[in-house]
C-alpha cells in the first residue's frame, strides 16, 4: 500500500519526521506480533527502534503509553487467562519503585542496567529461579519499576515472575500483558506528574497502538498453533537471545 505523503502533517511533535512515524508503525505491528506469538520480546525491540527515530528526552515516556495501548489490548484478548493472584503485590510494589526513580535525580548507567538485566535473566532460565522472584511479587514490581524509570523496557525482568509461576502458554502471555500494563501505566503517571508534555505526542502514538493491537491479533494466531512445551523452549529461546544481546550492548558501552 502507498502511503499518502503529508498525511500526518501538523500533528507531529518537533524532532519527528512523517517517515519515522510510519517507521515506528511498521515496527510496533512486529513488536506485538512477536510478543503474543511467544511471550516476550516486543517491548525491547519497540525501545531499540525508537531510539534510533525519536528524540532522547520523549523516548522513555512515550515508549510507556505505546506499551500500555499494547499490552491492554493483549490482556484483554488472553483476558480468562490471567493469573489474578500475581497482580495487587506486584501493583503495590510498581507504584513504590515508579515512585522512587522519580525521586532520583542522578541518572543510572544505561550499560550497568543492561548487564545486570541481561545476567540476571539468563542465570534464571539456566538456572532454579530465586525464591524471592517466584514468591515476592511486590520485590519484582519494585524494582521492575524502578528501572523502567531509566531504561524504560524491563518486560525481560517481569517475565522472570511471570515464567517461574508455571503458567501454560495462554496464561503466561495473559498474566505478563496485566502485569506489563500496571507497570508502564504506573510509569506513565510518574512522568505526568514530572512534566512530560503528552498532549504533544497523542497523534503518532495513537497511530503505533492501534498498529500494535493489530499485531496483536495476528500473534494470536500463532499462540494458537504452539503447544505448552513448543512454546516454553520458544520462550526461552527469545529470552536467552534477548539477554546475550542486552548484555553484549552493555558492555560495548563501558
Amino acid at each position: 500500500m502507498i502511503l499518502p505523503p503529508g498525511l500526518l502533517h501538523g500533528l507531529l511533535p518537533e524532532g519527528l519526521t512523517e517517515a519515522a512515524v510510519w517507521l515506528l508503525i511498521g515496527a510496533s505491528f512486529l513488536s506485538s506480533f512477536i510478543t503474543v506469538a511467544f511471550g516476550i520480546g516486543g517491548g525491547a525491540m519497540m525501545l531499540a527502534v525508537m531510539a534510533l527515530l525519536v528524540p532522547p528526552a520523549a523516548l522513555i515516556p512515550t515508549h510507556g503509553v505505546i506499551q500500555i495501548g499494547s499490552n491492554l489490548g493483549r490482556a484483554a484478548m488472553t483476558f480468562r487467562h490471567i493469573f489474578w493472584p500475581a497482580l495487587p503485590a506486584f501493583t503495590l510494589g510498581s507504584a513504590v519503585g515508579a515512585g522512587m526513580g522519580g525521586l532520583v535525580v542522578v541518572n543510572l548507567p544505561p550499560a550497568v542496567v543492561q548487564i545486570g538485566v541481561g545476567l540476571f535473566v539468563a542465570w534464571s532460565i539456566l538456572g532454579r529461579p530465586p525464591r524471592q522472584v517466584r514468591d515476592w511479587p511486590l520485590l519484582v514490581g519494585a524494582v521492575s519499576s524502578f528501572l523502567t524509570m531509566f531504561f524504560g523496557a524491563t518486560g525481560l525482568f517481569v517475565a522472570t515472575f511471570t515464567k517461574s509461576q508455571s503458567l501454560p502458554r495462554h496464561g503466561h502471555v495473559a498474566t505478563h500483558a496485566a502485569l506489563m500494563t500496571v507497570q508502564h501505566g504506573v510509569k506513565t503517571l510518574a512522568f505526568g506528574l514530572l512534566g512530560f508534555a503528552f498532549a504533544e505526542w497523542w497523534a503518532p502514538v495513537a497511530a503505533l497502538i492501534a498498529a500494535g493491537l493489530a499485531g496483536t491479533f495476528a500473534g494470536r494466531v500463532l499462540l494458537n498453533r504452539l503447544d505448552d512445551r513448543r512454546f516454553r523452549l520458544a520462550l526461552d529461546a527469545v529470552l536467552l537471545l534477548l539477554a546475550a544481546q542486552l548484555i553484549w550492548t552493555g558492555l560495548r558501552s563501558l
